[in-house]
């Protein structure tokens, strides 16, 4: 099977060595997205529902330059600063994930740039 790198600026790009994403077959494997605002940069940060949005909107845009989408994803990982967050995350990323639910894991973390949250998943793909 051939690996694909995966690009898009409707998405932060990578701060790293690493890229946005990767298509393998019909599997694509996205980085961890921690709520940057792509067109400025800037962390979006102080509201856990906000920077959970702003994780959401990056890996939704990854998955569309991948050609897939969100309703086809079968794996999340959640990564949170506190755990205490846990049901103001649910409550945004419940917006997202409304039918057909991907299996997912939440840890709390120490993130990078000192974020809320940061969402990686893993979807299917044509």
């Amino acid at each position: 099977m051939e690996k694909k790198i995966i690009s898009t600026t409707n998405a932060p790009g990578a701060v790293g060595p690493y890229s946005q994403a990767v298509k393998v077959g019909n599997l694509v494997f996205t980085s961890g997205q921690i709520p940057l605002d792509p067109a400025t940069g800037d962390l979006v940060g102080g509201d856990v529902q906000k920077a959970t949005e702003r994780s959401l909107e990056n890996v939704k845009a990854i998955l569309e330059a991948a050609g897939t989408s969100l309703d086809k994803v079968i794996k999340t990982t959640v990564f949170v600063k506190n755990m205490s967050d846990f049901a103001a995350v649910n409550e945004i990323y419940a917006k997202y994930f409304q039918k057909d639910m991907p299996a997912r894991s939440c840890v709390q973390v120490v993130l990078p740039k000192d974020a809320l949250v940061e969402i990686e998943v893993i979807a299917l793909a044509e």
